[in-house]
């Protein structure tokens, strides 16, 4: 009998080990939770980006304008043009950030 409550003895332990240790994981999840989950963080955020995707919108919008009210223009040769504009306004290589 000693042997088997030896037995139960030891299962218990391991049982209150992981116990301890799932509580231990679980506290630290809930920190950096506590650092990403932040509503407020969340809502400036969502702000923010919803802030930029309407200031597309609205470059879109006026590009297409400019498109069409464009349309009957005609456009120059590149050399007259950059004459014309002082140069060229956009480098060949340049990337849409503009680095080289």
């Amino acid at each position: 009998m000693y042997i088997a409550g030896t037995g139960d003895s030891l299962h218990l332990a391991n049982v209150q080990s992981a116990r301890l240790e799932v509580w231990e994981i679980l506290g630290a999840v809930k920190t950096e939770f506590g650092k990403f989950g932040d509503v407020l963080v969340l809502a400036k955020t969502k702000k923010k980006l919803d802030e930029a995707s309407n200031s597309i919108e609205m470059a879109e919008r006026r590009t297409r304008l400019m498109a069409r009210e464009l349309r009957t223009v005609e456009a120059l040769p590149e050399a007259v043009a950059q004459q014309r504009l002082g140069g060229p306004l956009l480098e060949q290589d340049e990337g849409v950030t503009g680095e080289t």
